[in-house]
């Protein structure tokens, strides 16, 4: 006859072990905490969680950079999902959860040529924990592109200083390009990504301009999530960002016809300066334009914008405006020869004497303003410097690849 107390040791030692981790492809896992092994009475509840990482891991060779990152469990929920770069090199991969939490899918590119580690957990419906961990890594790019942003993290610019990323090769995929980028201002600025190219150096950008001049006081934020985005046969190997804030609100009005400048910050007039522009050969372009820099002394040749009248100067207080070598900048040459206030004799610039050059030099910054009227020649175009406040707010939305 068998005791009581027998029988229940008998049952204690049929209790069926519980808690099997089950893990799928190049991936490892650690075992369950200790609090998490009790038994439980329904199998559905203590199954642990697989996890299943796609791409598998290294054993599958090199993938692309804008392969998707996806982390998959079939019973539980994922609880954390973590996709980096296994080095110092290369951008964290972002991603978001679908199918309540049991999905987890990278909404970015990578960085090209990088090893990279995908860590996950999930939880089951017992709380027991699956931990997985994969690695792989991204194939290194053929061709590669590369940007330059402006303006510089930190600046202080003027209002009509656009947003810029300029590329080293041309993009012939802008809309790739222009999904991953993005603005945000204090205050909330409306505004519009557009893409031009200089007409010179065929040098391509896509800039961000508000709809009227910045606010004096504007803080701008500009974040490029572009390391990995092929921009056609050529990728970016980086992510890129800036901050800066807008200040004096300097606008300078340039009549060719009345031959002066008169400088406005803040809405009050500063100064009004007599110039003198080009002359009828050499006609100074007509429109809105953005001071690019400036250099305390220049060196001016006619061969350097195809001019067939020689010269060669060393030109003092010049703020550059174009591409093209238009600049607003002292003349003392021509001091004492009438022509500020009464004649156009340049070669295209805005001319002035070295006193009121060394005015406007000392005040300028990048992002101000010069709108140009009363000349023979046509409107500078958007890719000359600058050229983006010379279309209507409308015409310039529609340079976006995303319209």
């Amino acid at each position: 006859m068998i005791t009581t107390r027998r029988r229940r040791r008998l049952r204690v030692l049929t209790v069926p072990l519980l808690g099997l981790v089950l893990v799928t492809g190049c991936q490892s896992s650690d075992a369950a905490d200790t609090k998490n092994r009790e038994p439980d009475a329904a199998v559905t509840d203590t199954a642990r969680a697989r996890i299943t990482i796609s791409p598998a891991g290294t054993g599958t060779g090199p993938v692309d950079p804008g392969h998707t990152v996806k982390v998959v469990t079939d019973r539980g929920t994922l609880t954390s999902v973590e996709v980096k770069p296994a080095g110092d090199e290369g951008v964290q991969v972002t991603g978001t959860w679908k199918n309540a939490r049991r999905t987890w899918q990278s909404d970015r590119t990578m960085t090209p040529d990088t090893a990279y580690v995908v860590e996950a957990t999930a939880t089951n419906a017992a709380g027991g924990t699956t931990r997985t961990r994969s690695t792989f890594r991204t194939r290194a790019p053929k061709q590669v592109n590369g940007v330059t942003v402006t303006p510089s993290n930190g600046a202080v610019v003027g209002v009509g200083q656009p947003v810029s990323i300029a590329f080293d090769a041309p993009v012939r995929d802008r809309a790739a390009v222009e999904r991953r980028l993005s603005v945000t201002t204090t205050p909330k600025t409306e505004g519009s990504w557009g893409w031009t190219r200089d007409p010179l150096t065929g040098t391509e950008r896509v800039d961000w301009r508000p709809r009227h001049y910045w606010a004096k006081g504007t803080k701008v934020t500009m974040r490029a999530e572009l390391s990995g985005v092929d921009t056609g046969g050529r990728h970016l190997r980086r992510d890129v960002s800036t901050t800066f804030t807008t200040g004096t609100a300097r606008i300078s009005e340039v009549d060719l016809l009345k031959h002066t400048m008169t400088v406005f910050e803040d809405g009050k007039k500063a100064k009004v300066i007599p110039i003198s522009g080009g002359e009828p050969r050499y006609p100074t372009w007509n429109g809105t334009m953005v001071v690019l820099g400036k250099q305390r002394l220049v060196r001016m040749t006619s061969e350097s914008v195809n001019i067939d009248d020689p010269y060669d100067k060393n030109v003092p207080w010049a703020v550059h405006l174009t591409t093209s070598g238009t600049y607003v900048h002292a003349a003392p040459w021509n001091e004492g020869k009438g022509y500020f206030g009464r004649v156009n004799k340049s070669h295209g610039c805005v001319g002035m004497s070295g006193a009121n050059g060394k005015w406007f030099y000392k005040r300028s910054v990048p992002g101000d303003i010069v709108e140009v009227t009363g000349s023979r020649s046509a409107t500078v175009a958007t890719g000359n410097g600058y050229g983006d406040w010379n279309l209507s707010f409308k015409q310039w939305r529609r340079l976006s690849s995303l319209r």
